[in-house]
């Protein structure tokens, strides 16, 4: 179910109840309601796409360059960084399972560090509008949840499973070389992004979770039409 839609019907609904059936308290409700909703559902389209006109849009892809470069952070100090390896690598055996080092990653630096990418970027005021980082902070777990799953699912692959087998053993400096390795096959595919690619990325992760930003903008616009009726 689309939240942002169904509210902007919703409130849809109530202007035009209010204005066949000359209801002002309903008019003014449905007003309000459809104009806050409106304004979140547009401030998070310009989160993701270029509008044409409105300074500040887009800026996910706008902040390619800044995305690419903290998800290279991110995966080359908190899963594979050379001591965190040389760690795996004294208990290791033929088969190394990473799944649990991966799972107890603590993430929620790299959440803020997204976070902050994004308030200081032009979209930064306006998203201070609707509550600021706040706002953001129900897809913390998501957000995490996705991202350990997505390295998860690397360590997985064939392709890194013999890159692990064919370093194991190759010198004594296991937790370099093999960092070395990744850090050059991270590079390989960060070089491949697209500015759309990274945004599907994000947009996939949090966009579900920003339609309550829709909801909220209408219940309280909504809230806000109903005491300016009354007053």
């Amino acid at each position: 179910m689309n939240k942002s839609l169904v509210t902007n019907l919703v409130a849809l609904a109530f202007v035009l109840v209010g204005f066949l059936f000359d209801q002002a308290i309903v008019l003014s409700v449905g007003l309000f309601a459809l104009s806050g909703a409106v304004t979140n559902w547009l401030a998070i389209h310009m989160l993701f796409e270029k509008v044409p006109f409105l300074y500040g849009s887009g800026v996910i892809t706008l902040k390619f360059e800044s995305f690419k470069a903290s998800i290279r952070q991110l995966v080359m100090t908190e899963f594979f960084a050379a001591e965190k390896i040389d760690q795996v690598m004294a208990l290791a055996k033929p088969q190394i399972e990473l799944e649990p080092v991966i799972a107890e990653v603590n993430l929620s630096p790299a959440y803020d560090s997204l976070i902050e990418v994004i308030e200081q970027s032009q979209f930064g005021s306006m998203l201070g509008m609707f509550g600021g980082r706040d706002a953001l902070e129900p897809m913390r777990e998501p957000f995490i949840n996705k991202m350990k799953q997505a390295v998860i699912d690397i360590s997985h692959s064939d392709e890194f499973k013999t890159i692990l087998d064919e370093k194991l053993f190759a010198n004594s400096h296991i937790g370099g070389s093999l960092h070395n390795t990744v850090e050059r096959l991270v590079d390989e595919r960060l070089n491949e992004l697209t500015p759309v690619m990274v945004k599907d990325i994000i947009q996939t992760m949090i966009k579900e979770h920003l339609g309550w930003l829709v909801i909220w903008g209408g219940v309280f616009g909504g809230v806000f039409g109903l005491i300016a009726a009354l007053l």
